[in-house]
Protein backbone atom coordinates (compact mmCIF):
# COMPACT_ATOMS: atom_id res chain seq x y z
CA UNK A 1 0.00 0.00 0.00
CA UNK A 2 1.45 3.30 -0.71
CA UNK A 3 -0.08 6.00 0.52
CA UNK A 4 1.63 9.59 -0.63
CA UNK A 5 1.17 12.55 1.49
CA UNK A 6 -1.53 14.75 1.26
CA UNK A 7 -0.63 17.53 -0.60
CA UNK A 8 -1.74 20.23 -3.37
CA UNK A 9 0.87 19.90 -5.51
CA UNK A 10 -0.45 19.93 -8.96
CA UNK A 11 0.29 17.10 -11.80
CA UNK A 12 3.05 18.43 -14.32
CA UNK A 13 2.22 21.19 -16.55
CA UNK A 14 2.55 18.90 -19.73
CA UNK A 15 0.14 16.51 -18.51
CA UNK A 16 -2.60 19.02 -17.38
CA UNK A 17 -2.01 21.14 -20.98
CA UNK A 18 -2.16 17.70 -22.88
CA UNK A 19 -5.42 16.94 -21.15
CA UNK A 20 -7.12 20.35 -21.63
CA UNK A 21 -5.86 20.56 -25.66
CA UNK A 22 -7.61 17.63 -26.13
CA UNK A 23 -10.89 18.61 -24.25
CA UNK A 24 -10.68 22.23 -26.12
CA UNK A 25 -9.88 20.32 -29.50
CA UNK A 26 -13.37 17.83 -28.72
CA UNK A 27 -15.44 21.34 -27.29
CA UNK A 28 -14.54 23.91 -30.05
CA UNK A 29 -13.93 22.04 -33.35
CA UNK A 30 -13.74 24.56 -36.56
CA UNK A 31 -14.51 27.66 -33.61
CA UNK A 32 -17.06 28.86 -32.14
CA UNK A 33 -19.87 30.26 -34.20
CA UNK A 34 -21.73 31.86 -32.43
CA UNK A 35 -19.82 33.74 -29.80
CA UNK A 36 -17.93 34.73 -33.67
CA UNK A 37 -20.97 36.23 -35.27
CA UNK A 38 -21.94 38.04 -31.90
CA UNK A 39 -19.09 39.05 -30.61
CA UNK A 40 -16.87 42.25 -31.78
CA UNK A 41 -13.13 40.42 -32.29
CA UNK A 42 -11.86 44.00 -30.65
CA UNK A 43 -14.42 43.33 -27.59
CA UNK A 44 -12.82 42.91 -24.05
CA UNK A 45 -14.36 41.88 -20.77
CA UNK A 46 -13.78 41.12 -17.39
CA UNK A 47 -15.78 37.93 -15.61
CA UNK A 48 -15.69 36.46 -12.46
CA UNK A 49 -15.38 32.58 -11.55
CA UNK A 50 -17.72 31.92 -8.74
CA UNK A 51 -19.20 29.14 -6.66
CA UNK A 52 -22.79 28.90 -6.76
CA UNK A 53 -22.64 26.03 -3.76
CA UNK A 54 -20.25 25.94 -1.07
CA UNK A 55 -17.10 23.12 -1.30
CA UNK A 56 -13.58 22.19 -2.15
CA UNK A 57 -11.87 23.94 -4.67
CA UNK A 58 -9.64 21.90 -6.98
CA UNK A 59 -9.06 22.37 -10.48
CA UNK A 60 -8.23 26.14 -11.34
CA UNK A 61 -4.95 25.25 -12.37
CA UNK A 62 -7.02 23.70 -15.40
CA UNK A 63 -9.34 26.69 -15.94
CA UNK A 64 -6.31 28.69 -16.38
CA UNK A 65 -4.83 26.32 -19.17
CA UNK A 66 -7.77 26.30 -20.65
CA UNK A 67 -8.20 30.22 -20.82
CA UNK A 68 -4.58 30.57 -21.54
CA UNK A 69 -4.18 27.99 -24.57
CA UNK A 70 -7.61 29.48 -26.25
CA UNK A 71 -6.03 33.33 -26.08
CA UNK A 72 -2.38 33.84 -24.55
CA UNK A 73 -4.02 37.44 -23.79
CA UNK A 74 -6.09 36.57 -20.99
CA UNK A 75 -5.25 37.33 -18.19
CA UNK A 76 -6.19 34.27 -15.02
CA UNK A 77 -6.18 35.70 -11.38
CA UNK A 78 -6.80 33.26 -8.54
CA UNK A 79 -8.42 34.61 -6.23
CA UNK A 80 -9.36 31.39 -4.08
CA UNK A 81 -6.68 28.26 -4.48
CA UNK A 82 -7.15 25.05 -5.03
CA UNK A 83 -7.87 22.89 -1.80
CA UNK A 84 -9.46 25.98 -0.31
CA UNK A 85 -12.89 26.04 1.20
CA UNK A 86 -15.64 28.05 -0.56
CA UNK A 87 -18.54 28.92 0.53
CA UNK A 88 -21.90 29.86 -1.43
CA UNK A 89 -20.56 32.94 -4.25
CA UNK A 90 -17.12 33.11 -3.11
CA UNK A 91 -15.02 34.37 -5.81
CA UNK A 92 -12.40 31.94 -7.25
CA UNK A 93 -10.79 34.15 -9.93
CA UNK A 94 -10.82 36.86 -12.05
CA UNK A 95 -10.61 36.88 -15.70
CA UNK A 96 -9.89 39.83 -18.49
CA UNK A 97 -8.86 39.67 -21.93
CA UNK A 98 -10.76 39.12 -25.43
CA UNK A 99 -14.40 38.50 -24.76
CA UNK A 100 -15.08 36.21 -27.93
CA UNK A 101 -11.62 33.89 -26.50
CA UNK A 102 -13.23 33.91 -23.09
CA UNK A 103 -16.72 32.86 -23.81
CA UNK A 104 -14.62 29.93 -26.31
CA UNK A 105 -12.84 28.37 -23.52
CA UNK A 106 -15.95 29.25 -20.71
CA UNK A 107 -17.52 25.37 -20.88
CA UNK A 108 -14.06 23.42 -20.98
CA UNK A 109 -12.64 25.83 -17.76
CA UNK A 110 -15.86 25.08 -15.80
CA UNK A 111 -16.36 21.63 -16.77
CA UNK A 112 -12.86 21.18 -14.79
CA UNK A 113 -13.36 23.19 -11.96
CA UNK A 114 -16.85 21.61 -11.27
CA UNK A 115 -15.98 17.71 -11.59
CA UNK A 116 -12.81 18.18 -9.94
CA UNK A 117 -14.10 20.46 -6.94
CA UNK A 118 -16.78 18.10 -7.06
CA UNK A 119 -14.23 15.12 -6.13
CA UNK A 120 -12.22 17.15 -3.52
CA UNK A 121 -15.84 18.08 -2.08
CA UNK A 122 -16.68 14.37 -1.69
CA UNK A 123 -13.26 13.01 -0.39
CA UNK A 124 -13.42 16.34 2.25
CA UNK A 125 -16.53 15.24 3.75
CA UNK A 126 -15.42 11.36 4.39
CA UNK A 127 -12.01 13.10 5.59
CA UNK A 128 -14.19 15.00 8.03
CA UNK A 129 -15.89 12.05 9.10
CA UNK A 130 -13.03 9.75 10.32
CA UNK A 131 -11.06 13.09 11.91
CA UNK A 132 -9.84 11.56 15.74
CA UNK A 133 -9.27 8.17 14.00
CA UNK A 134 -6.12 6.62 12.76
CA UNK A 135 -7.77 5.76 9.10
CA UNK A 136 -7.03 7.77 5.91
CA UNK A 137 -9.11 8.10 3.26
CA UNK A 138 -7.41 6.84 -0.19
CA UNK A 139 -8.73 7.00 -3.46
CA UNK A 140 -8.61 3.62 -6.16
CA UNK A 141 -8.36 3.11 -10.07
CA UNK A 142 -11.89 3.40 -10.69
CA UNK A 143 -11.35 6.94 -12.26
CA UNK A 144 -12.21 8.69 -15.65
CA UNK A 145 -9.71 7.35 -18.38
CA UNK A 146 -7.84 10.31 -19.74
CA UNK A 147 -8.39 12.05 -16.21
CA UNK A 148 -6.61 10.05 -13.49
CA UNK A 149 -3.60 12.21 -12.74
CA UNK A 150 -6.53 15.19 -12.32
CA UNK A 151 -8.75 13.72 -10.41
CA UNK A 152 -6.11 11.89 -8.03
CA UNK A 153 -5.04 16.03 -7.38
CA UNK A 154 -8.06 16.55 -6.58
CA UNK A 155 -8.69 14.01 -4.28
CA UNK A 156 -5.60 15.57 -2.21
CA UNK A 157 -7.20 18.49 -2.38
CA UNK A 158 -9.53 17.13 -0.37
CA UNK A 159 -7.38 16.09 2.09
CA UNK A 160 -6.92 12.23 0.83
CA UNK A 161 -4.25 9.89 0.17
CA UNK A 162 -3.45 8.45 -3.75
CA UNK A 163 -3.74 4.58 -3.56
CA UNK A 164 -2.01 2.89 -6.79
CA UNK A 165 -2.08 5.58 -10.07
CA UNK A 166 -1.76 2.14 -11.98
CA UNK A 167 -0.79 -1.32 -12.38
CA UNK A 168 3.26 -0.22 -10.92
CA UNK A 169 2.05 -2.07 -7.64
CA UNK A 170 1.56 -5.56 -6.38
CA UNK A 171 -2.48 -5.97 -5.40
CA UNK A 172 -3.50 -10.01 -5.55
CA UNK A 173 -7.17 -9.13 -5.88
CA UNK A 174 -10.10 -12.06 -5.78
CA UNK A 175 -9.77 -12.33 -9.79
CA UNK A 176 -6.10 -12.97 -9.46
CA UNK A 177 -6.76 -15.76 -6.79
CA UNK A 178 -9.14 -17.50 -8.66
CA UNK A 179 -6.94 -17.72 -11.56
CA UNK A 180 -3.97 -19.20 -9.17
CA UNK A 181 -6.26 -20.77 -6.92
CA UNK A 182 -5.83 -19.99 -3.34
CA UNK A 183 -4.14 -17.01 -2.03
CA UNK A 184 -0.81 -18.93 -1.16
CA UNK A 185 0.11 -20.39 -4.06
CA UNK A 186 -1.08 -16.60 -5.78
CA UNK A 187 1.59 -15.20 -3.46
CA UNK A 188 4.06 -17.86 -4.34
CA UNK A 189 3.90 -16.86 -7.98
CA UNK A 190 4.21 -13.14 -7.48
CA UNK A 191 7.32 -13.03 -4.70
CA UNK A 192 9.98 -13.62 -6.96
CA UNK A 193 9.56 -10.60 -9.21
CA UNK A 194 8.85 -8.37 -6.47
CA UNK A 195 11.25 -5.38 -6.54
CA UNK A 196 12.83 -5.44 -2.95
CA UNK A 197 11.49 -1.89 -2.37
CA UNK A 198 7.99 -2.72 -3.66
CA UNK A 199 4.83 -3.57 -1.11
CA UNK A 200 2.77 -6.82 -1.62
CA UNK A 201 -0.98 -6.06 -0.84
CA UNK A 202 -3.37 -8.70 -1.33
CA UNK A 203 -7.49 -8.66 -0.75
CA UNK A 204 -9.29 -10.56 1.25
CA UNK A 205 -12.95 -11.44 1.25
CA UNK A 206 -13.48 -13.67 5.02
CA UNK A 207 -11.31 -13.81 8.27
CA UNK A 208 -10.46 -17.38 6.95
CA UNK A 209 -8.35 -15.45 3.85
CA UNK A 210 -6.84 -12.90 6.15
CA UNK A 211 -5.88 -15.75 8.58
CA UNK A 212 -3.89 -17.34 5.28
CA UNK A 213 -2.75 -13.56 4.22
CA UNK A 214 -0.97 -12.87 7.76
CA UNK A 215 0.56 -16.25 7.61
CA UNK A 216 2.44 -15.43 4.49
CA UNK A 217 3.65 -12.11 5.89
CA UNK A 218 2.27 -9.64 3.38
CA UNK A 219 2.48 -6.08 3.98
CA UNK A 220 -0.98 -4.78 3.32
CA UNK A 221 -4.40 -6.68 3.32
CA UNK A 222 -7.52 -5.08 1.72
CA UNK A 223 -10.60 -6.45 3.69
CA UNK A 224 -13.15 -5.94 1.11
CA UNK A 225 -16.68 -5.27 1.97
CA UNK A 226 -16.30 -6.36 5.76
CA UNK A 227 -18.91 -5.20 7.94
CA UNK A 228 -17.67 -2.94 10.93
CA UNK A 229 -17.61 -5.86 13.61
CA UNK A 230 -15.86 -8.14 11.05
CA UNK A 231 -13.16 -5.35 10.54
CA UNK A 232 -13.06 -5.16 14.41
CA UNK A 233 -12.00 -8.67 14.73
CA UNK A 234 -9.51 -8.61 11.74
CA UNK A 235 -8.00 -5.92 13.31
CA UNK A 236 -7.74 -7.82 16.01
CA UNK A 237 -6.54 -10.95 14.35
CA UNK A 238 -4.08 -8.94 12.22
CA UNK A 239 -2.26 -7.68 15.70
CA UNK A 240 -0.43 -5.08 14.14
CA UNK A 241 1.14 -7.48 11.61
CA UNK A 242 -0.04 -6.27 7.97
CA UNK A 243 -1.54 -2.69 7.14
CA UNK A 244 -5.50 -2.55 6.97
CA UNK A 245 -7.19 -1.39 3.99
CA UNK A 246 -10.98 -1.64 4.13
CA UNK A 247 -13.22 -1.65 0.84
CA UNK A 248 -16.62 -1.47 -0.05
CA UNK A 249 -19.68 -0.06 1.08
CA UNK A 250 -17.85 3.43 1.68
CA UNK A 251 -20.32 6.23 1.98
CA UNK A 252 -21.11 8.93 4.88
CA UNK A 253 -23.23 7.16 6.73
CA UNK A 254 -21.22 4.23 7.20
CA UNK A 255 -16.96 5.69 6.91
CA UNK A 256 -17.39 7.03 11.00
CA UNK A 257 -17.58 2.77 11.91
CA UNK A 258 -15.18 1.48 9.14
CA UNK A 259 -13.25 4.06 10.87
CA UNK A 260 -13.75 3.27 14.27
CA UNK A 261 -13.02 -0.40 13.98
CA UNK A 262 -8.92 0.40 13.95
CA UNK A 263 -8.16 0.07 10.12
CA UNK A 264 -5.42 2.14 8.78
CA UNK A 265 -7.20 2.92 5.56
CA UNK A 266 -10.34 3.48 4.22
CA UNK A 267 -10.22 3.03 -0.25
CA UNK A 268 -13.63 4.83 -1.93
CA UNK A 269 -14.03 4.62 -5.89
CA UNK A 270 -17.16 6.93 -5.50
CA UNK A 271 -15.09 9.78 -4.76
CA UNK A 272 -13.71 10.10 -8.10
CA UNK A 273 -16.13 8.08 -9.65
CA UNK A 274 -19.95 9.43 -8.58
CA UNK A 275 -19.08 12.60 -7.05
CA UNK A 276 -21.50 15.27 -7.80
CA UNK A 277 -19.88 18.22 -9.55
CA UNK A 278 -20.01 21.61 -7.56
CA UNK A 279 -22.02 24.04 -8.92
CA UNK A 280 -19.72 26.83 -10.41
CA UNK A 281 -20.08 29.68 -12.97
CA UNK A 282 -18.65 32.39 -15.02
CA UNK A 283 -20.33 35.91 -14.50
CA UNK A 284 -19.62 39.20 -16.39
Amino acid sequence: MTAALPSTRPPSPLLIESTIRQALAEDIGAGDITSALIVPADQNISARLVSRSPGTIAGLIAAECAFRLTDAAISFRCELPDGSTASENSLLATIEGPARAILTAERVALNFVGHLSGIATATRALVEAVKGTRAKIVDTRKTTPGLRQLEKYAVRCGGGFNHRFGLDAVLIKDNHIAMAGSITEAVRRARPGIAHTMKLEVEVDTLSQLEEALALGVDTILLDNMSPETLRRAVALAKGRAVLEASGNVSLATVRAIAESGVDYISSGAITHSAPSLDVALDF
